[in-house]
C-alpha cells in the first residue's frame, strides 16, 4: 500500500530537486529539463511547501540544497531510476512476463547466453532483460528478480539455487613460456595477473600446490574478459576459470603452466530475494535451469 498522497510529491518537482543536486546550478536545470530558471524555483518552492521542510539555501542569485535535500534526493533519484525502468519494461513487453536478471559478464556470456534461445524457445512469453552487476546488493532498492551470484552462500535474505562449482586454471600465453614450469613457487618468477576482487587466488593456488602463507603481488583487472585478452597478449599468468578458456586452450593461445584445474572456492548460484513472492516469469525460469541442470540419463 501506498502512503499519503500528501508525501508523494508532483513528478516534475522531483525531477527539478533531482537535476539541481546533480548539475549544481539552476541554470543547468533549467537547461537539462527544457524550463526556465523561474520555473525550477517555483517546482523547488512547491516541493517545500508540500514536505513542510526547508530544502533550499538562497545564497545571493544561487539555490543550493540542503543536507537533508541531498539526503533525500538520493532516494529520489532511486525511485526515479526505479520508474524509468519499470516504463521501459512496459515498453519493451506490453504484454507482460519480463524478468529481470542481474548477472555476470563472464558468466552471463561464456554459460548463460548460449543456453537462452532453448528458454525463449520453450517460454515465449517470458522476456529476460539482463544488466551486468558485479557485486551483492539490495534487490528491494532495484527491479532486478533475481541475480548470477559467484561465492558463498553469503549473499543475506536470498535464496539459492546452486549453478556450477567454478575450476580455474594456470594459464599464459605460450610465447611466455617455453616449457611448463617444474615446481608451482617458479610463478613468483613471473609477472601475475589476478581480478580485483579475488585477491588471494594466487596465494590459494600456491597453498594448493604445498606452498603457504604467500601472497605474491599480482596486475589487477576488474573481469575476466579484459584478464584473458592480458594473458593472452603476454603480460602475464592468469588463474582463469576453465569454463571461460575452452577455445583459447583448443587453438593453443593458451597453454597450461603447471598442473591441472582445480576448484575454486566459490559456485556459482541463481539468487533472488526470499522476502518478495516469486513472479511467474522467475518460476519459469528457476524451474527451467533446475531441468537444464539435471543430469541426463
Amino acid at each position: 500500500m501506498i502512503g499519503s498522497r500528501r508525501y508523494l510529491p508532483s513528478l516534475p518537482s522531483l525531477l527539478a530537486l533531482e537535476a539541481l543536486e546533480r548539475l549544481g546550478t539552476a541554470s543547468a536545470a533549467a537547461a537539462e529539463l527544457n524550463l526556465t530558471q523561474g520555473a525550477i524555483s517555483r517546482q523547488l518552492q512547491v516541493l517545500e511547501g508540500q514536505l513542510g521542510v526547508p530544502l533550499l539555501i538562497r545564497d545571493k542569485h544561487r539555490l543550493r540544497l540542503t543536507q537533508a535535500a541531498q539526503d533525500y534526493c538520493r532516494d529520489v533519484r532511486r525511485a526515479l531510476q526505479s520508474l524509468a525502468q519499470a516504463s521501459l519494461t512496459l515498453r519493451a513487453n506490453p504484454g507482460g512476463g519480463a524478468l529481470n536478471l542481474a548477472i555476470l559478464p563472464a558468466f552471463g556470456m561464456h554459460w548463460l547466453a548460449p543456453r537462452l534461445a532453448q528458454f525463449a524457445a520453450q517460454h515465449a512469453e517470458v522476456t529476460v532483460n539482463l544488466s551486468t552487476r558485479l557485486k551483492p546488493f539490495d534487490f528491494a532498492a532495484t527491479n532486478f528478480d533475481a541475480a548470477i551470484h559467484y561465492g558463498r552462500q553469503d549473499w543475506p535474505n536470498v535464496d539459492y539455487l546452486p549453478l556450477m562449482q567454478e575450476e580455474i586454471l594456470a594459464v599464459a600465453a605460450p610465447a611466455l613460456l617455453a616449457q611448463p614450469l617444474q615446481t608451482a613457487a617458479d610463478i613468483l618468477a613471473h609477472p601475475l595477473l589476478q581480478l580485483e576482487s579475488r585477491t588471494g587466488d594466487w596465494g590459494r593456488w600456491l597453498a594448493h600446490h604445498g606452498h603457504t602463507n604467500l601472497r605474491p603481488p599480482a596486475m589487477l583487472f576488474d573481469q575476466f574478459a579484459t584478464m584473458t585478452q592480458g594473458a593472452i597478449h603476454g603480460l602475464g599468468l592468469a588463474l582463469l576459470p576453465l569454463f571461460l578458456i575452452q577455445r583459447e586452450l583448443a587453438e593453443h593461445r593458451l597453454v597450461p603452466v603447471f598442473g591441472p584445474a582445480i576448484r575454486s572456492l566459490g559456485s556459482y548460484f541463481l539468487v533472488w530475494p526470499k522476502d518478495q513472492p516469486a513472479r511467474a516469469p522467475l518460476l519459469s525460469f528457476r524451474n527451467w535451469l533446475q531441468t537444464e541442470l539435471a543430469p541426463k540419463p
